[in-house]
């Protein structure tokens, strides 16, 4: 089959903001942003046709595989681009954030600390890969592209139709207009690397008995964490590190909790516990908002504590402690104070029906804990002792709870694992062991925290890969011209 799309020839002019270029075919213009090394290209098509003919396989339709098709195809628009897809397109779009899609963060502009967000990737995240394409630059793209954007209180970026369709419209709609082919319902089954140094790749059909090779000149696996990417990464010299869950709720076995499902707390700090893990790792301790769910422990704070022990929780069988401080801001011995003030003002109440209000703790979740504390349902608060006080007190700092195995994370699923970010060029997205072969998005060993972050580090990956591509593909393009 062929790919041949219409050609184009780009040249580059940088030492100047804006370059304009005349040629017997048509007339050329550059836009060049030296602050940002960004490129923004539009051209007149011309009639010839190169002798040339490149090809760039995506493998993988999701988020990193079409933007940075679509990158390398606006870099490069004398370049064939083929993205093969195993199933729908930007399937994991669709469903993300309920179905919003929860585009990126909007209140991480510092990179030190964006790059704190990504359990897998947060040492080689602080260098320049945020710099050459961050959330910002994300929200410009789209919002350039016409999707209007809102950044929510805690950070999270969303359409403002809050439907995942405007994304998935804006993007399959500018990869189209630039000429970008899309095939799903096939896969890349293997690669390899000839003489010559183009990629040998197998496509099979899904549904039919169909096989057919191709010839590529670069190869992108964008392909998530299905083990598609990772044997084809295996077939051209990689490793892999073995993926496991990450981003999950707990399961708790405690039918007093699960009468509370659906309470929330605002702020709590977590703690895990695992019999494996001996040492102080301050990642294992989180603050931020929790849910109570029917099975047991759901909210960002339980989120991003089951990524960061994403590893150790799978080595332990999903079995350990949490212990769970549901004030905070308080110390204990503060806390001791105030339930004392409080007896003493109200001793004549019952103490399942009264509690300090400064603790911000609902009464369902106050009768969880006299419950637990053993205290008798009518036992007024001038009975309490003070031994129950000091007891009170330490509960709702160091309540434990046991972890039985884990839920799932809605529709969403995220891996910790891959190819490892040590085997490739952060600033190209680029192999270090095969030339002309690029990574970006899941494939690779990397994962983020809840709240747009896992789709940053797409964007990011795909954008840099695609650029990286389209300007081997425009210099190529040129030094054809000039022979």
């Amino acid at each position: 089959m062929s790919f041949h799309l219409a050609r184009f020839i780009l040249q580059f002019g940088i030492s100047s903001r804006t370059a304009s270029i005349n040629s017997s075919s048509g007339y050329y213009h550059l836009l060049f942003n030296p602050n940002k090394r960004k490129f923004t290209a539009t051209a007149i098509p011309t009639a010839q046709k190169s002798s040339k003919e490149e090809l760039l396989v995506v493998v993988g339709g999701g988020a990193a595989g079409v933007y940075g098709a679509i990158r390398a195809k606006t870099l490069a628009p004398n370049l064939d681009v083929l993205v093969v897809e195993k199933g729908n397109p930007l399937s994991k779009v669709k469903i993300s954030g309920g179905g919003r899609c929860n585009v990126t963060n909007g209140h991480c502009s510092d990179i030190k600390i964006l790059a704190e967000q990504y359990p897998r990737g947060h040492r080689e995240f602080k260098g320049s890969f945020f710099d050459m394409h961050g959330p910002a630059d994300t929200m410009s793209w789209f919002t350039d592209h016409g999707v209007a954007l809102k950044i929510e209180e805690d950070g999270r970026v969303f359409p403002t139709s809050n439907s995942s369709s405007s994304v998935i419209d804006c993007l399959l709609s500018e990869a189209k207009h630039r000429g970008v082919s899309l095939q799903n319902r096939k896969v890349v089954s293997s690669a390899s690397v000839e003489a010559g140094g183009k990629f040998l790749l197998k496509l099979e059909k899904r549904t039919v008995s169909f096989v057919e090779n191709v010839k590529a000149d670069y190869l992108l696996i964008a392909s998530g964490s299905s083990q598609q990417g990772h044997s084809l990464a295996a077939q051209l010299g990689h490793s892999i590190v073995d993926p496991v869950p990450s981003l999950f709720t707990f399961k708790i076995a405690d039918s007093g909790l699960a009468e509370l499902s659906g309470v929330t707390f605002p702020k709590v700090e977590v703690k895990l516990k695992l019999e494996n893990i001996l040492r102080n790792t301050p990642h294992l301790t989180q603050v931020g908002p929790m849910l109570v769910t029917h099975w047991g422990l759901s909210g960002p704070v339980i989120l991003r504590l089951s990524a960061w022990g994403a590893r150790d929780l799978f080595s332990s069988g999903y079995k350990g402690t949490l212990i769970v401080d549901f004030v905070p801001d308080l110390h204990i011995e503060d806390m001791k104070s105030i339930l004392n003030r409080h007896k003493h003002k109200y001793a004549k109440q019952k103490a399942l029906n009264s509690w300090p209000l400064g603790f911000s703790l609902t009464k369902r979740f106050w009768k969880y804990i006299v419950d637990r504390e053993g205290l008798i349902g009518d036992a007024l608060w001038a009975s309490i002792s003070n031994n129950s006080i000091v007891s009170i007190a330490h509960l709702l700092k160091h309540c434990a709870f046991e972890i039985t195995g884990k839920g799932q994370y809605k529709d969403e699923f995220v891996t910790a694992g891959g190819v490892p970010l040590s085997e490739i060029s952060l600033n190209t997205m680029e192999s270090k062991k095969c030339a002309r072969l690029f990574f970006a998005g899941e494939v690779l060993n990397v994962d983020g925290v809840t709240g747009g972050f896992n789709f940053q580090n797409a964007w990011s990956g795909g954008y840099i890969a695609g650029t990286s591509i389209g300007e081997l593909a425009a210099e190529a393009t040129l030094e054809e011209g000039i022979l």
